[in-house]
C-alpha cells in the first residue's frame, strides 16, 4: 500500500512540474522598458511595478495550453481595453492587445526580468 502511494506522490509531481514548465507568472521588462508583474493560478494577473503607470493593473489573462494565453489587455495610458492575447516561449512573451475580432493587434515582446 505505502509503495503504491509513493508512485503515485511520484507521478502527481512529474505531472505538476511539467504544467508549470511554461509559467508567465514573474516579473517581465515591457518594450517600453517598465516591469509587469504577472500573478495568480488563472486568471492572471498584470500589474505595472515600474514607470509611470505604477501600481495599475493592465490586464487578466487564462491559460489556454501550449504557452498560449487569453484574456483583457488595457492600455494604461488611454485605459481603454482590449481582447488579449499571449504567446510565451522560454523566457519571452508575446503580448498583443486586439480589435475587430483579432484582426488587428498591437504587439509587443516582452523579456523575463
Amino acid at each position: 500500500m505505502l509503495r503504491k502511494i509513493g508512485f503515485t506522490t511520484v507521478a502527481l509531481l512529474i505531472a505538476t512540474s511539467a504544467a508549470f514548465a511554461d509559467d508567465i507568472v514573474g516579473n517581465w521588462k515591457t518594450d517600453s522598458g517598465e516591469t509587469a508583474a504577472i500573478a495568480g493560478t488563472g486568471p492572471f494577473s498584470i500589474t505595472l511595478q515600474t514607470g509611470k503607470y505604477t501600481g495599475k493593473r493592465i490586464g487578466s489573462l487564462n491559460a489556454g495550453g501550449d504557452g498560449r494565453y487569453s484574456g483583457e489587455i488595457t492600455d494604461p495610458a488611454t485605459d481603454k481595453t482590449y481582447s488579449g492575447k499571449a504567446a510565451l516561449s522560454g523566457n519571452s512573451l508575446k503580448m498583443s492587445g486586439c480589435v475587430l475580432g483579432g484582426l488587428i493587434c498591437k504587439t509587443q515582446n516582452w523579456k523575463r526580468n
